[in-house]
């Protein structure tokens, strides 16, 4: 229905405004033929709408007080409300009921575009939320959120956030990739490629995926590339969970360019705990601190303990390595603790249960020892019985003799 009067798109939104904010009175000034931003007012009682209405009366102005709940329902009620001068106020006349239904149309056009808007803006801020928390649980911080957001705003198919960083003197670098779904306004954060540039100046890149927001984090992926293992929790193509340690060979690539990923499963007979124990560190003695020690080994760290062994106390760093199931050991300066010089951190533990297999072992030989000595006892014996014999017989019955 094609409007005949002036009508200001303006009020939809400010009585949409007005219900946001609990105000459900209005008050319009029902003396002109149109409704203008400037002649309608909303208060959220029916005492200041009144009081509003009194105070604004004159010979051109007369403004009368509803109550409504919906846009649709106010401009309904200003269509059924009976005036005293119906040839002075379009919105009673047959003119004026035309401008009414314009105005009505006009409404639910203005109501589906905000719905749609608002449903869109609802959207999107939950997309930015969600992708914001993303990359701040992935360990690249909060730093890129802005970026992230002009780059969605922008609406465009894909983009990607630079993430640097610093970590133990070896920068690190990651490149964020994220695309726009084919069929919604919704952005994914798919994958990223780090690098890390070693002390020896060696450049390792990788790309890492992630599978609905979960992967390796920025520091899994530094660990990852300086050639330690992490501990995860994955998925089979089939859907089933499992455990499992990771390793990027740096000797072997595929075709993508990356390092191929070796996985020592849970049958493979890795026991984190069991290799950590036998080194007597001070931190398995306190079951938090333990669960922590565990927690960061899991996640490829290097980690600082202290071994305290025969009196002395030994600051040393460890890590796990799953693939010969055992802690390698580094000393105060990071410097790689040989394997002959090993025995002398490892636990009190450790050298009892050498020390019983030695005993053990001792036991055994004397019984080997026992048992050959017993066969030549036993001949001596025999030998003796037998020159003892004849001389019983002799003594026990007369008239045998021996030959």
């Amino acid at each position: 229905m094609n409007a005949k009067y002036p009508i200001s798109g303006e009020i939809i939104e400010l009585a949409n405004f007005a219900l946001s904010k609990g105000e459900h009175w209005m008050a319009y000034n029902q003396s002109l033929y149109g409704i203008d931003k400037n002649e309608i007012h909303f208060f959220a009682t029916k005492e200041a709408a009144n009081k509003f209405a009194s105070d604004n009366i004159s010979d051109r102005d007369n403004f009368h007080v509803m109550y409504f709940k919906s846009t649709q329902e106010a401009f309904d009620k200003i269509n059924q409300t009976p005036y005293s001068d119906p040839d002075t106020n379009g919105l009673y006349n047959i003119e004026g009921n035309a401008f009414t239904n314009a105005l009505i149309d006009h409404i639910e056009q203005q109501q589906s575009i905000i719905t749609s808007q608002l449903k869109t803006n609802v959207m999107n801020n939950e997309n930015l939320q969600y992708l914001t928390d993303n990359i701040k649980y992935m360990g690249f911080g909060e730093s890129l959120k802005s970026e992230l957001e002009r780059n969605m705003q922008e609406g465009k198919p894909e983009f990607q956030l630079h993430f640097k960083a610093e970590i133990n003197k070896k920068p690190f670098e990651a490149t964020l990739n994220f695309r726009k779904s084919d069929s919604t306004d919704m952005y994914f954060f798919n994958n990223y490629n780090a690098s890390l540039e070693k002390s020896n100046g060696e450049k390792m890149e990788q790309t890492f995926y992630l599978n609905k927001g979960k992967g390796i984090t920025s520091k899994e992926a530094y660990n990852l590339l300086d050639g330690r293992a992490v501990h995860k929790d994955l998925v089979t193509k089939e859907g089933q969970p499992y455990k499992a340690w990771m390793q990027l060979d740096h000797s072997s690539k595929d075709k993508n360019n990356n390092f191929e990923v070796k996985q020592f499963h849970e049958n493979y007979g890795f026991d984190l705990k069991a290799a950590v124990a036998k080194f007597p560190i001070a931190d398995l003695n306190d079951t938090d601190k333990e669960k922590a020690l565990m927690q960061s080994l899991q996640k490829g760290n290097i980690q600082s303990v202290t071994i305290e062994k025969d009196g002395e106390s030994h600051k040393m760093f460890i890590e796990a390595d799953p693939q010969y199931k055992k802690v390698t050991l580094y000393d105060s300066n990071m410097k790689l603790v040989a394997k002959e010089a090993i025995e002398k951190y490892q636990s009190v533990g450790k050298t009892e249960a050498g020390k019983a297999v030695k005993e053990e072992m001792g036991n055994d030989k004397k019984k080997e020892l026992k048992q050959e000595v017993k066969p030549e006892k036993e001949k001596l014996e025999k030998k003796n019985d037998k020159s003892l014999l004849p001389k019983k017989r002799e003594s026990t019955k007369k008239g045998l003799g021996v030959s």
